[in-house]
């Protein structure tokens, strides 16, 4: 992607390291509800979970609108590439899955940020904390529907959702750990209607 190897360096990532830098990140957040905003133990989990279910709208927005933006100019093609088109063309890339550290820690600073307009700061930090297990959540199963081999269950066919995706319709399917938006927006994938087939009896 880049010529010079320290930022070509920046773009790949194990897929442990979000979840050793931002779970301690999240425990901060649900420390500092409870200690310094004394908030209810039953306040924190509210919106906590509020945070949670945001994400999932928040990752098809992104997903849809943003990573599938197609842009005219070339420097905004170039983008584009860096941010998502390089995972479309290289899907089983290992290192390409989960977003790097260089890009989740300014992206979720300047959503902090514009979240911390609308909601107080204690609320916030109980909120942002489900917000970004949510990321987890949604990084850690990218990874797995490309390198995991689900038998059975919800997470084949979360994984099924996502292949298609990718190999069938790119402009279809954009909930990659949940296909809830994709019902409510009708951009799933639409089901194979099954022939009926007569079979016709001899009549003597």
């Amino acid at each position: 992607m880049f010529k010079n190897n320290f930022l070509e360096s920046l773009t790949k990532i194990h897929y442990s390291i979000p979840l050793i830098f931002w779970i301690p990140v999240i425990g901060y957040f649900i420390y500092k509800a409870y200690t310094e905003g004394e908030m209810s133990v039953g306040n924190i989990i509210l919106y906590f979970f509020a945070g949670l279910a945001f994400w999932t709208l928040a990752e098809y927005i992104l997903h849809r609108w943003v990573f599938h933006y197609e842009p005219t100019s070339s420097w905004g093609k170039r983008i584009h590439f860096i941010f998502h088109g390089v995972h479309h063309d290289y899907p089983k890339d290992r290192l390409r899955l989960v977003m790097p550290l260089s890009a989740s820690i300014p992206l979720a600073t300047i959503i902090y940020l514009i979240f911390s307009l609308f909601l107080p700061e204690f609320i916030l930090a109980s909120f942002f904390a489900g917000f970004l297990l949510g990321y987890l959540i949604y990084d850690e199963c990218h990874y797995a529907m490309h390198h995991a081999n689900f038998k059975s269950g919800l997470f084949k066919k979360i994984k099924d959702h996502h292949m298609l995706h990718h190999y069938s319709d790119p402009e279809r399917g954009f909930g990659v750990s949940s296909a809830i938006w994709d019902v409510i927006f009708n951009s799933g994938f639409r089901k194979k209607k099954k022939k009926n087939t007569i079979k016709e009896k001899d009549v003597d």
